[in-house]
């Protein structure tokens, strides 16, 4: 695999579990019961058509090599959602129940997700190429065991099969420039949602890209900012069409306007995006402030806090390193003062980041 610097893959996390579960994540919560919300790409066809949603997402970037060319990694990632329902041992066998309570521990039926990622190489120039996506469906059960040891239930969560293709086409636009189209589409067979349900689309989810973005990288060349391209292929970089998904550089910034990386992600960024080094962790929501939503977690009471950890695994990751931060580390969310410049036209430039 090529490998991506860190900070790429730490911003794209970050967009991959926007929205994934909101504060107070809790399933209970108004603001917890439609998901899935950034990213989808939904089957085609009927299914698509009948929720109003995307079958496919793109996007085009300029890419410049010197020499013979050049080679481009594409990967395409996702979340894939994840049906988890819940069983108690009755006097029958299991008997499915909404949740489960066993000494003291709390295990609640709710969706959840798994990250799943396709790669594909082209040559530039060349004529592109494609990979097929394959996820097959499946299911794994987890025991419930008491203090005891006895089985008191089962935690199983099943997926559906995805399919999907993820192409590039390769179009040269002037020497040594060529405007790279990525598309992902889904092929998955779906069943037509039904328009009188108001959980058509929560069902739908189940055979959906979920969060979908697509990561670019080459060793060999250059992609040009989609943002602030050169002048000379200012024209060129306006023609290029994007649907569902914003490309902008990524990585390490050098002071240019180009780079070895591009994100392109269903959430408009700016080039270079990063992640604060303040930040605790991913706490499911980059449009907020980091210190609010940890003093929100800190002032949850017990019940609430109960519910929310019995409703996620990463959800209770979260909590437990929130409620783990030490004085320092809760001081080093007030803010930071990144850089200084001279006064000028535009005046002093202060940035205060909280994430």
């Amino acid at each position: 695999m090529t490998n991506i610097a860190a900070p790429v893959d730490t911003i794209a996390r970050t967009c991959l579990y926007e929205g994934y579960v909101l504060w107070p994540y809790r399933r209970s919560a108004l603001k917890n019961t439609q998901r899935w919300t950034f990213g989808g790409v939904f089957p085609e066809g009927p299914c698509a058509d009948g929720l109003g949603e995307r079958c496919e997402t793109s996007t085009q970037v300029l890419y410049e090599h010197a020499g013979t060319g050049g080679a481009v990694t594409v990967r395409l990632r996702f979340l894939h959602v994840v049906d988890r329902t819940v069983e108690r041992e009755g006097p029958g066998g299991p008997e499915a129940v909404d949740s489960l309570t066993v000494d003291g521990e709390r295990h609640t039926a709710w969706q959840e997700a798994t990250e799943r990622e396709v790669l594909l190489r082209v040559a530039v120039p060349g004529d592109g190429g494609s990979v097929p996506v394959r996820i097959p469906a499946g299911s794994a059960g987890e025991d419930v065991l008491d203090a005891s040891g006895r089985r008191a239930g089962r935690v199983v969560r099943s997926w559906s099969g995805l399919t999907g293709v993820l192409g590039v086409a390769v179009t040269p636009v002037g020497t040594g420039t060529h405007r790279l189209t990525v598309t992902a589409r889904n092929t998955t067979s779906c069943p037509a949602p039904d328009r009188e349900d108001r959980r058509s689309r929560e069902r739908a989810s189940a055979y959906a890209f979920a969060s979908t973005h697509l990561i670019l990288h080459s060793d060999d060349g250059r992609f040009l900012s989609p943002v602030d391209p050169p002048e000379r292929l200012r024209e060129a970089s306006a023609a290029c069409a994007h649907s569902g998904l914003w490309p902008v550089l990524a990585g390490e910034e050098g002071g240019g306007r180009t780079s070895s990386t591009v994100l392109a992600s269903p959430i408009t960024l700016y080039d270079f995006p990063a992640v604060a080094p303040e930040s605790p962790g991913d706490l499911f929501d980059g449009t907020e402030i980091d210190q609010l939503l940890v003093l929100g977690v800190l002032s949850m009471p017990e019940e609430e806090l109960a519910e929310a950890r019995a409703c996620d695994p990463l959800v209770r990751e979260t909590l437990d390193r929130c409620a783990a931060l030490g004085p320092a580390d809760m001081g080093a969310l007030h803010g930071a003062i990144r850089e200084f410049r001279p006064v000028g036209a535009a005046g002093v430039r202060r940035t205060r980041e909280g994430r």
